[in-house]
């Protein structure tokens, strides 16, 4: 067995994920191993322990048993966060949306300047969002390339996979302090990636974030662009968030045919790109997202407040979900409501697929990173009562619908505990 082989962990018990082809596939009496490397080493039936104990060389007595109300799903992956707004995330949620920004977001993200601030924000949101089981993040930050790096490094520090990005708007004429000049953000998006890169972190990248198209010029755009083909990265921002903008998109730049086209117009759409909203789309807009490999982050709670949501937690979103496509299949019978098992989906190996980051972790495949919550349906002092023994499809669509962090006893990300924090991230 070569070293890179090596196994670190072995886990017995119920695992539940799922594959591109079954939205919930759940593996009682099952046994995993993570190697050295955080990789998953393999998984078998538990029944088969003594042979995959010879087979990959682990003791017996190194088997970690799982409680009859535990179970393994994989790590939850949020593709839209504003990492800036959680300091008055809660507040304001009945302001129309650019008075919500204009009394909000840009007086506070203008004070990430302040690396004081910004490291008490940025620790709070990354430790919130890793307690609630979010194990890959993808961060807008602020125009401040040195707050940004300081986002990276947190992330990394606390062990999240993220993605983080420099916000670029030269464009912004309700908040005068609150811009840069065209030559300001390309140079501090080269300085940013460049910089975060020569970190090396190992699950920490950067991702090309123009605010949305209204606050960026043409020039801008194509820089961006440019900068994000040369480097291949990542590729945020906004699109179709309500009708107000969409017209707007259409009077800055009546040489597009769509707000779907000023992207791509500019090469800011890839497979590598997730575009946040997109609730009032084209079928012609739709279709060029499918060709070019791009994805929607589209959280219903967020546009029900058009601001920015309240709730730091994936499974809020899930349940959001769930609710929203209810409230369609009231509205017209034809629509076919979201199942959970499809919600569980989309919360976990979608998100993973949205972000181009599947081959890496999304569900408990052998060869990809363990990124795992240890979920206690029965945690003591948590919010779910179970009245009898049940099913572990039942556990789970209990948790999603009742469970929070409570329920979350232990967070793997690479196959390195997270969750709980160590003495040196509880600082």
């Amino acid at each position: 067995m070569e070293e890179s082989s090596t196994i670190e962990q072995v886990y017995r018990g119920t695992f539940v994920h799922s594959t591109p082809q079954t939205p919930l596939l759940i593996l009682e009496d099952a046994l995993l191993g993570v190697n050295t490397h955080g990789k998953i080493a393999f998984i078998g039936e538990g029944k088969h322990v003594k042979r995959l104990s010879q087979d990959f060389k682990f003791s017996l007595s190194d088997v970690k048993q799982m409680a009859q109300h535990e179970f393994f799903m994989p790590g939850m992956v949020d593709t839209h966060i504003h990492a800036p707004q959680y300091s008055y995330a809660g507040t304001a949620l009945d302001l129309p949306l650019l008075q919500w920004l204009n009394k909000y977001t840009f007086p506070v993200e203008a004070r990430f300047e302040d690396l004081k601030f910004a490291q008490q924000i940025y620790n709070q949101v990354v430790k919130r969002t890793l307690r609630n089981g979010t194990t890959t993040a993808c961060y807008f930050a602020t125009i401040h390339t040195d707050a940004s790096l300081l986002l990276g490094q947190i992330a990394n520090d606390l062990g999240q996979r993220a993605l983080v990005g420099k916000v670029c708007m030269d464009r912004n004429d309700s908040a005068k302090t609150y811009k840069e000049t065209s030559q300001e953000s390309q140079e501090e998006t080269l300085r940013f990636i460049k910089e975060l890169l020569e970190k090396k972190y190992p699950r920490v990248s950067p991702v090309v974030t123009p605010r949305f198209a209204l606050y960026c010029t043409e020039p801008l755009l194509g820089q961006l662009g440019a900068i994000a083909k040369y480097n291949n990265i990542h590729i945020q921002s906004h699109i179709g968030e309500t009708v107000d903008r969409m017209n707007v998109v259409k009077e800055l730049f009546p040489d597009s045919k769509s707000y779907t086209d000023v992207y791509n117009k500019h090469n800011l759409l890839t497979d590598k790109t997730v575009m946040a909203h997109g609730c009032y789309l084209s079928d012609e807009e739709l279709t060029l997202f499918r060709q070019t490999g791009a994805s929607l982050a589209h959280s219903n709670k967020a546009m029900l407040y058009v601001a920015g949501g309240y709730s730091a937690s994936m499974l809020d979103a899930v349940r959001r979900a769930l609710e929203t496509s209810k409230v369609l299949t009231i509205q017209n019978p034809g629509y076919k409501t979201l199942t959970f098992e499809e919600v569980f989906r989309l919360a976990t190996l979608g998100g993973s697929q949205a972000l181009s980051l599947d081959k890496q972790t999304g569900n408990f495949e052998v060869g990809k990173d363990f990124d795992a919550l240890r979920v206690n349906v029965a945690a003591p002092g948590g919010p779910i009562d179970l009245i009898k023994d049940e099913h572990p499809k039942i556990l789970l669509e209990k948790f999603l619908n009742l469970g929070d962090d409570r329920n979350i006893v232990e967070v793997f990300v690479a196959g390195k505990k997270v969750v709980p924090f160590t003495e040196k991230t509880q600082e």
